[in-house]
Formats: structure tokens, sequence, C-alpha cells
């Protein structure tokens, strides 16, 4: 389990959907919860928004070089 993903109980308690409950789960809340509170300004929550984005960039990357792995190891066999 990454340190970036919440616990099931955390993630019902905060309503996310299914679909976001993911390796980056755990910064999606607080980004959620700062949205809520400054009513969706797009210049606010910036931080929490970059982090967030840049975690699932690097989750995207670490599955993208998993299934090279994956396709190479296929090949050979």
């Amino acid at each position: 389990m990454s340190s970036h993903t919440a616990s099931q109980t955390e993630l019902k308690q905060a309503r996310t959907p299914l679909a976001w409950r993911d390796r980056c789960s755990a910064l999606l809340i607080p980004l959620n919860v700062c949205r809520k509170e400054t009513l969706y300004m797009p210049w606010e929550c910036e931080n929490e928004r970059h982090t967030f984005e840049k975690c699932q960039y690097d989750d995207y990357m670490r599955r993208m070089k998993q299934l090279s792995k994956n396709k190479l190891a296929a090949a050979e066999e």
C-alpha cells in the first residue's frame, strides 16, 4: 500500500467515488476539501492540485513501465 493511499473508511467518509480510489486517493481528499471551502475557485488549492496531479502522473508512468516489462517478457516466451 502506498503512502498516498487512503484507507477504505477514510474514502467512505470523504464520499470519494469508486473511480477515484487509487494510489493517490489520500491526496484527493484534502484537495476536494479545499475546493469545497474555496467554492472551486481555479486559482485556489494550487499546491494540493499540483501534488495530486504529480502523483497521478507518477502512477501512470509506473503502470506504463510495468506494461512494457510485461510485453517484453511475453515476447521472450
